[in-house]
């Protein structure tokens, strides 16, 4: 049982990638709480309850090694290495203008209060219901539906707001994908 508890944690991976970044807004730290996430859930494996959601359980483990990671750095300057990468193999200005309308919507999604952000990660990019959100962050369902419909109607607010080089309508693909 304990290579297939592995063999699920391995496929998480890219998840908790994602889930990481979302939280520190940068790579090298996202990278370091998947590892001392990963490490933990090795060896505190006896204590994961089967028949439970794995992934619940490593969101948990990896949000709570981010909280103890703030408390014990309270400079999180903010550095995104994602500006500095090039794009290869690809060109023209579809491109651009995505890359842009990410560029705001990832600045927006850095200017929500952290407990929005969580959720929203979650539910919108991680594709959790509200029930494991709610188990992943341990606080009630509603808690999580109230953040939710917070943090979608600021981040709508703030990409409406901010779309001067952006077409008409651009910020509904993101609000869209983000209903549920």
């Amino acid at each position: 049982m304990t290579d297939d508890l592995r063999a699920q944690m391995i496929a998480l991976l890219p998840r908790l990638r994602s889930f990481a970044r979302g939280l520190s807004r940068h790579h090298a730290l996202a990278d370091d709480l998947v590892q001392i996430t990963v490490e933990k859930a090795l060896r505190n494996l006896d204590r994961f309850v089967p028949g439970t959601r794995m992934d619940s359980w490593l969101f948990r483990i990896l949000r709570n090694s981010f909280i103890d990671h703030v408390r014990a750095r309270r400079d999180t300057d903010s550095l995104d290495d994602d500006d500095a990468l090039p794009l290869i193999g690809h060109d023209g200005r579809e491109v651009t203008e995505t890359r842009l309308h990410l560029a705001d919507v990832r600045r927006a999604m850095n200017r929500l209060p952290e407990d929005q952000r969580v959720v929203l990660m979650l539910v919108c990019v991680e594709g959790m219901r509200y029930r494991e959100a709610a188990l992943a962050l341990d606080v009630p369902q509603g808690t999580v539906m109230s953040r939710l419909g917070r943090a979608r109607a600021a981040l709508a607010q703030s990409l409406q707001e901010g779309q001067p080089c952006r077409q008409p309508g651009s910020s509904h693909a993101i609000r869209k994908g983000m209903s549920r």
